[in-house]
């Protein structure tokens, strides 16, 4: 009896032990000293979790911040939507003109006039170069309203697209898109976990994300084989990323960085943070 009743209390220790182990704890103190030391003209806006939505470390996580070309990611989830509702077809072809095409980052427009590609492929341009000619196409496909309704039916009230990309007047007006770290993380946790569109669609947006060819922020110093589904963004006042880390046990990071003289130096901030938060969480 008394050996049956020391494995039974043997066993709850080491279940004990091994769920505490397995916990991931983020380390805040060494987060904390490193944002200390910044200029305090640097304000940075973060957000870490897990894909339950349990947090490891917010600072200005409601903070509304211009959201750069993170906004991409809520255009995509409502392609998706509208998809999934049969009103958008994928493999539709879409013929580009010279009046759509748009400066800034992207592909498209260096295509010729004439040139058709698939909504899907317009929105594998949007996450991967993050094409801005790509961008306006597809809002103007199924409409800004309903992407700012999408949002609201997700109780995301802070995010909010306002302006199409490169409108420099909609700027001076002060239409600007915003953001905040707390609201990106749901999205792309709801995204992780297929809670929206479909199941086929979601594995869809995060190989999408997946191929994002800007590895200056998160992933600037993470091993180059670590999968990273992210969107990152940039303007002359904002530099930001958002995205999930495939660890183990993967994570859902994003960091927007205001108040720099030098980009370079709001992508070394993003990713030093996004290092601190791995070597923890890996």
């Amino acid at each position: 009896m008394k050996t049956i009743i020391s494995f039974l209390i043997m066993s709850i220790v080491i279940n004990v032990s091994f769920a505490q182990d397995s916990i991931k704890k983020i380390d805040e103190d060494r987060i904390i000293a490193f944002l200390s030391k910044l200029p305090t003209s640097i304000k940075v806006s973060m957000s870490v979790e897990n894909t339950d939505g349990k947090s490891f470390f917010e600072h200005r996580a409601d903070v509304r911040v211009p959201s750069a070309s993170v906004i991409k990611i809520p255009i995509l989830m409502a392609i998706m939507e509208k998809v999934a509702k049969n009103e958008v077809n994928l493999d539709k072809l879409h013929t580009l003109t010279t009046a759509e095409k748009t400066g800034g980052s992207g592909v498209l427009m260096n295509f010729a006039e004439g040139k058709q590609l698939t909504i899907r492929a317009i929105a594998q341009e949007m996450i991967r170069t993050s094409d801005n000619t790509a961008t306006n196409i597809l809002i103007k496909e199924i409409g800004m309203d309903f992407i700012n309704q999408n949002l609201a039916k997700l109780n995301i009230t802070k995010t909010h697209l306002n302006r199409i990309m490169m409108d420099t007047e909609a700027v001076k007006q002060g239409r600007e898109n915003y953001v905040n770290t707390h609201e990106i993380n749901t999205l792309l946790r709801l995204i992780f976990n297929k809670k929206v569109a479909t199941p086929q669609l979601c594995d869809e947006m995060l190989e999408m994300l997946k191929s994002c060819e800007d590895t200056t922020t998160i992933p600037r110093n993470l091993p180059q084989n670590l999968i990273i589904a992210h969107k990152t963004g940039t303007l002359d006042y904002i530099r930001g990323d958002a995205g999930i880390v495939y660890t183990n046990k993967p994570f859902i990071i994003s960091i927007f960085v205001e108040g720099f003289q030098e980009i370079s130096s709001a992508e070394q901030i993003i990713g030093d943070i996004a290092k601190i938060s791995w070597e923890s969480l890996k």
